[in-house]
């Protein structure tokens, strides 16, 4: 006869109405938030491999159309808490249905824009949209779907991600080369109405969500508390930071391959940006570096990688800049990961305030990197972008070095106060 701890266990599972594989509306529910993901980082960085055509028709330095990017991420990165906290009055699904559908009408009127102030103007509004969209997200599935099933569920819906960010910006490339990047923006803004119209038909609605009040006392509180821990802080820091660089790096990368050396057409420098499949590769692999090296060793190997592939990409060799490409692409994903998945572990409380502060910072990096790398690209070449992303990586380096230092001094209060005694 089975003990009663296993029977209660097994009637706690039954009695759980939450999603899992092979239940009615599970793969609906992956379907759906994997269409919303890849819509949300196509139309994200929707103009990123289009700027040096962009800079042609405005007459714009690279540094001004960077803005076109910058003004994205930087919007989102302000919005996410705010947003956040809204859906838990108004719903996961009602915000995340909201945000794409706003999102998905700018991005009919993005390829009308008559001037470049216009155009960076409606990307912000755009990334404003999207932020209702990835915290609500987690936040979904973390109350609909059975905790042995979620790890699955997010891991495609962070494959829309980078689907959405990768596909984006190649379907733009090479639509942008034949017709112009008008063209090709209203292509990425079509292909994501399609993305919006399958995951409203898709998304089963909430079963397990109870509104509550928007409680801005309490938010700012649980700001203020993950604010206050030293180490939540450190991986903010070293979030934003690796996101400089890989900011930097791919807002220029397009502005070099078009010049000589290389004079490559849109639609292959759109094409460069398969190299986002070794991230895919460099995330799955951050646990097992973890494992094995801990979360300072995973790290240092991510920069130690991510300069290695910086610097590598000053030979004029495309064989050699594609390497180094490669290598940032690894690494950022491989540090961005083990920070990511450190901020859960850390935060005690209000876990889904702490995420939406990691993603805060980390699209704030984004915005940074893509403004500071064109600026510096512009007073220097890409030699300059490249110094701008030793400095984001040096950053990392003197972070995690003082998290190690403090971590050592901690270790040795308890020594020495019994030392004491």
């Amino acid at each position: 006869m089975p003990p009663a701890s296993t029977k209660a266990a097994a009637t706690n599972a039954s009695a759980d109405t939450r999603l899992s594989p092979g239940a009615p509306g599970y793969r609906r529910t992956s379907l759906a938030l994997f269409a919303a993901g890849l819509a949300t980082f196509a139309l994200l960085y929707s103009t990123q491999a289009l700027l040096p055509a962009i800079s042609a028709e405005f007459g714009a330095t690279a540094s001004a159309a960077s803005w076109t990017v910058s003004a994205a991420t930087g919007a989102l990165a302000l919005c996410v808490l705010p947003l956040s906290a809204l859906s838990e009055r108004f719903g996961r699904r009602a915000m995340m249905t909201a945000s794409l559908t706003v999102a998905v009408a700018v991005a009919l009127l993005v390829p009308l824009a008559p001037n470049l102030e216009s155009l960076i103007a409606l990307r912000a509004l755009q990334g404003a949209a999207l932020a209702g969209l990835p915290a609500s997200a987690m936040a979904y599935l973390a109350e609909e779907v059975r905790p042995k099933a979620l790890i699955a569920a997010i891991g495609l819906f962070v494959a829309g991600n980078s689907i959405g960010g990768m596909s984006g910006r190649l379907v733009t490339g090479w639509v942008a080369q034949m017709w112009g990047w008008r063209a090709g923006l209203a292509a990425v803004g079509l292909t994501s109405l399609l993305c919006a119209i399958a995951f409203r038909a898709l998304l089963p609605r909430a079963r397990h969500f109870t509104p509550g009040p928007v409680n801005p006392k309490a938010l700012v509180s649980a700001v203020r508390t993950h604010l206050s821990d030293p180490l939540l802080v450190r991986l903010y820091v070293i979030g934003a930071l690796f996101m400089t660089v890989f900011g930097a790096v791919y807002t220029v990368i397009g502005y070099r391959l078009v010049e000589a050396p290389f004079s490559l057409p849109q639609g292959v420098i759109g094409s460069i940006f398969l190299v986002y499949l070794v991230g895919t590769v460099a995330s799955a692999a951050a646990g097992k570096l973890v494992g094995r090296l801990g979360r300072r060793g995973a790290l240092y190997l991510a920069v130690s990688t991510t300069a290695a592939g910086l610097l590598l990409s000053l030979s004029d060799s495309l064989a050699a800049v594609l390497a180094g490409l490669v290598l940032i692409t690894a690494g950022f994903f491989a540090g961005h990961a083990v920070a990511s998945s450190s901020v859960s572990r850390t935060a005690k409380t209000a876990r889904a305030q702490a995420s939406a502060l990691y993603q805060s910072a980390y699209y704030l990096g984004s915005s940074a990197g893509g403004t500071l790398g064109a600026v510096a690209f512009h007073a220097g070449g890409w030699a300059g972008t490249v110094l701008i992303g030793l400095v984001a990586v040096l950053g990392v380096v003197s972070v995690t070095l003082y998290g190690s230092h403090s971590a050592r001094v901690a270790a040795r209060r308890p020594q020495l106060a019994a030392a004491c005694n």
